[in-house]
């Protein structure tokens, strides 16, 4: 269970100093507390062949994934934009997995070129893939198990109605598909959804891998996605990630006794990896009483952080000036011009003009899915790293808005 914990530093650098230095809003990430996730996952799994993929789209900065690879991970990328900047963080191609979901037939021969295992989501593009390359490329598979979980719609991909994937009920079909295209198919996939708490759920997808691998025979690897929930507020549970690690761990030893050979298992790990090393830090513009409720209108909103809005995500604020404070209710909202409430009815602090509110939870999908909207910057980021603040993405100017606008002469 996790317990309140309102941090107004980092590594002995103070959230104001880091305020003061690079202004708000800003996206600051504690790079030790990155390594550390890493480390439990490796410690937690024990000694079998483990690989860890860190979900880039989670947070993508270059220096984010150059601290995942010398924690000892690889990468999951989604996307060949993905997969270009893990190589520019010096990630090599064997490290990366590549995880489209409905791309052109470009994209993946463009990452074949690249030298990326590709997971192959749909029978089209297993039929397509073994067209133009047959046995010459080794490929993954991405099954749908047919199972439910997550900690919301939106972010579970495991179930029936799910795009992600091909269904476990056409396993046939796939195996079909795989001998008349000569496919050399290395490893299998699935991916359950996000913010799954029970251990039970991980073993019963990692099952249905192990029974659908025995029609495989020239396996290497098992990837049983990610997902693992991180905790949001006080009494929030988490993911026991050492439950987990020892029931895959027994499970997938099983499997490989049956299988007849050693096999590795890869995870996926992304909001585990990064959510709780990140903090949005924000300045209240204004102070807004209403006949209803206080509002503070603070520097930033769903163009910055759109979890809220998007997920009705909780995220803890506290007032920097006055952490444990919890003397008057606010709603946090922000400057868009839409219904953007990072907190509604939340106790703070005293609040005025000027101070510093501190937005958790911000480092996994805040600024990977920030936007321009409102023809508003993105914010900067800074990583703390052996104790000293680092910029690691510049603020963005009004130019950075219009370079790659081709103003017409009208």
């Amino acid at each position: 269970m996790s317990s309140i914990f309102k941090p107004t530093e980092i590594q002995g650098v103070s959230f104001q100093s880091i305020c003061q230095e690079f202004g708000t809003p800003v996206y600051v990430y504690d790079g030790e507390k990155i390594t550390n996730q890493v480390k439990s996952i490796q410690s937690a799994f024990g000694e079998i062949p483990l690989k860890i993929k860190y979900a880039t789209k989670a947070l993508s900065n270059i220096n984010i994934l150059k601290l995942i690879k010398k924690a000892g991970a690889g990468i999951d990328a989604v996307s060949i934009e993905e997969v270009r900047l893990g190589m520019m963080a010096g990630f090599q191609t064997d490290e990366i997995m590549y995880t489209p979901s409905g791309v052109s037939f470009e994209e993946i021969e463009e990452a074949v070129e690249l030298g990326v295992m590709v997971n192959l989501d749909s029978i089209p593009l297993m039929r397509q893939f073994g067209e133009k390359y047959g046995s010459s490329v080794p490929a993954c598979i991405r099954i749908n198990p047919h199972i439910l979980a997550g900690g919301n719609l939106k972010i579970s991909t495991g179930h029936k109605a799910s795009k992600f994937g091909i269904s476990i009920s056409l396993l046939d079909e796939i195996l079909t598909v795989i001998k008349e295209k000569d496919l050399n198919i290395v490893g299998l996939h699935i991916h359950t959804g996000s913010d799954i708490l029970d251990a039970e759920i991980f073993l019963k997808g990692a099952n249905v891998l192990f029974e659908a691998a025995q029609n495989f025979p020239n396996l290497k690897f098992i990837d049983c996605g990610g997902g693992f929930k991180v905790a949001y507020k006080a009494g929030d549970p988490s993911t026991d990630i050492q439950e987990v690690g020892e029931k895959v761990s027994a499970a997938f030893r099983s499997f490989c006794d049956r299988y007849g050979r050693q096999l590795e298992l890869w995870l996926e790990p992304g909001k585990f990896l990064v959510s709780e090393s990140g903090f949005l830090l924000v300045k209240a513009n204004v102070v807004k009483a209403s006949s209803e409720i206080t509002f503070v209108g603070v520097d930033t909103g769903l163009n910055h952080l759109i979890r809220p809005m998007m997920y009705d995500a909780y995220h803890d604020v506290y007032a920097l000036n006055d952490p444990e404070g919890e003397s008057e209710q606010y709603n946090v909202v922000g400057y868009i011009c839409e219904t953007d409430t990072i907190a509604a009815e939340r106790k703070l602090g005293k609040v005025s003009a000027g101070d510093i509110l501190v937005i958790k939870n911000a480092g996994a999908y805040g600024f990977s899915m920030a936007s321009n909207y409102n023809s508003r910057l993105r914010p900067a980021e800074v990583l703390v790293w052996n104790g000293k603040a680092q910029l690691i993405r510049k603020r963005e100017e009004f130019e950075d808005l219009i370079k790659n606008q081709v103003v017409l002469d009208l």
